[in-house]
């Protein structure tokens, strides 16, 4: 079978009658299977997939399937999918069945999309390398010495590597973007409150969003577009309407972008990163854009204010995994107390602990006003200061990340220089604002760069236009 590297070209061969929807499903789990030492999956659905392709191809066949008819979906390893395992790559979720399906998964298989299986993580979603997950680290297929990113690692090399269509991950400091930018993928996390996060196993709640990796625009426009919206189900989504990205690719106006001069002069960014940045900045220009240097003095202090304040969320979301309602339950508990502290320290990881420990000080009487107070303002002026830099200008663009992908190992005995992996993309996560990280070249090692930009809340629709434009320009 061909190999299938856009939703486009699964439409013209099932349109062609070249193909089905169950060859598809068997061509992926084939790829699957071939490199499953790269461990981007936790489990593989495949009995369920090819029961919904064989569903598919019948209302193909009568004529009133979905706009995903064809598509295959890998699902990050913290969205719920009835009758299926969900555990957040953590032990303390061992076992544990979903009883009800994600919104936003759901929204996907009601337009005939077929989810392949879910994908590996760092645990609950913390970590910036795929090296924190309980079912071992997941390898980058450009080069398998080095991470794919995370903690969406997982999502990431299924579509790197051609295991599924598109996948989705979560974005809460840059856990979509960086990973992308690892890859060499399109990665988006929208606006706060764009997409429900019914469904979605909680790391920090003002913070989580959900978002797509796929290889090019216009497929994760569609899947964006199907997935966002009000719901019932979440009082904290948005009930805005929805344009239809997948519609309004269409790019050719003069617009205003910015880019940071902190995060260009950054002693932590790569000289190809910073070379390539600059390189389509000038390209910019020179087709008749305005392009500024801005300065961004709240950079440094963007980092502390999310780990506080996510560190602090964690803390208060993850008091639910105690070993009596569900999950892992420790077997070496005397008494009640020892249970709920065996079963913790026992089901979950290095780095969820730590975070825990964090967020548990800085809620603690002693400190809240010093550290999490202080977070909350610091928030607010770092929203207040991008919210009008993004009304005086279109976009922002930045590099995605300060380095391309580093060697496993490289930062695991250093959570700080782990941390700093974040500086580019947590902007974006603090201020609720849509950002999007789209391909822009290779190193001279060969890894991918990652070009991040950013628009004001709800302009997902400007923000796809104008990757669009920039992924075409940066091909031709």
């Amino acid at each position: 079978m061909e190999k299938f590297l856009s939703f486009d070209e699964i439409k013209k061969s099932l349109e062609n009658k070249q193909t089905d929807c169950t060859a598809i499903v068997n061509y992926y789990l084939n790829n699957i299977k071939t490199k499953a030492h790269l461990n981007a999956f936790v489990e593989v659905y495949t009995e369920s997939a090819l029961q919904q392709a064989a569903n598919v191809d019948q209302k193909i066949n009568s004529g009133n399937a979905g706009r995903l008819a064809g598509m295959v979906i890998g699902i990050k390893d913290v969205l719920c999918y009835k009758g299926h395992e969900s555990n957040a790559s953590s032990k303390i979720l061992e076992g544990f069945e979903s009883q009800f399906t994600a919104t936003a998964v759901q929204r996907l298989l009601d337009e005939d999309a077929i989810i392949i299986g879910s994908l590996n993580c760092d645990e609950f979603g913390m970590g910036s390398s795929n090296e924190n997950s309980v079912h071992g680290k997941v390898l980058n297929a450009a080069d398998e010495s080095r991470v794919p990113g995370g903690s969406s690692g997982g999502s990431a090399v299924a579509v790197q590597a051609n295991l599924c269509t598109v996948s989705l991950g979560t974005d809460t400091g840059g856990s979509v973007r960086q990973p992308a930018a690892f890859t060499g993928l399109v990665g988006i996390k929208p606006t706060y409150s764009r997409v429900s996060r019914w469904g979605l196993i909680a790391y920090a709640s003002s913070f989580d969003t959900i978002g797509v990796f796929s290889r090019n625009v216009p497929d994760n426009a569609l899947v964006m577009e199907i997935m966002a919206g009000s719901d019932d189900f979440d009082s904290t989504v948005s009930k805005k309407p929805v344009p239809h990205y997948s519609e309004l690719l269409h790019f050719d106006k003069r617009v205003k972008v910015a880019y940071l001069k902190e995060s260009i002069e950054s002693p932590a960014l790569q000289p190809e990163i910073k070379e390539n940045t600059l390189a389509v900045l000038e390209r910019l220009k020179n087709e008749g854009h305005q392009v500024d240097e801005v300065n961004f003095p709240l950079l440094k202090y963007v980092l502390p204010t999310y780990y506080i304040l996510t560190t602090a969320e964690a803390s208060s979301n993850l008091s639910r995994f105690d070993g009596v309602k569900y999950g892992y339950r420790t077997p070496n508990a005397h008494n009640l107390e020892s249970m709920y502290k065996l079963t913790r320290s026992e089901g979950f990881g290095d780095e969820v602990k730590r975070r825990i420990m964090l967020g548990t000080f800085v809620l603690s009487a002693s400190y809240y006003d010093a550290y999490f107070t202080k977070a909350q303002k610091v928030r607010r002026l770092i929203k207040e200061f991008t919210e009008d830099l993004l009304n005086k200008y279109d976009y922002i663009i930045m590099p995605t990340t300060p380095s391309t992908a580093f060697k496993f190992g490289e930062h695991s005995n250093d959570p700080v220089a782990m941390y700093l992996e974040d500086l580019f993309t947590v902007q974006a996560s603090v201020s609720g604002v849509p950002a999007l990280s789209i391909p822009n070249g290779l190193d001279k090692n060969g890894l991918p760069i990652g070009l991040q930009i950013m628009a004001n809340s709800f302009k997902e629709a400007e923000l796809y236009a104008f990757a669009n434009y920039l992924t075409m320009s940066n091909n031709k």
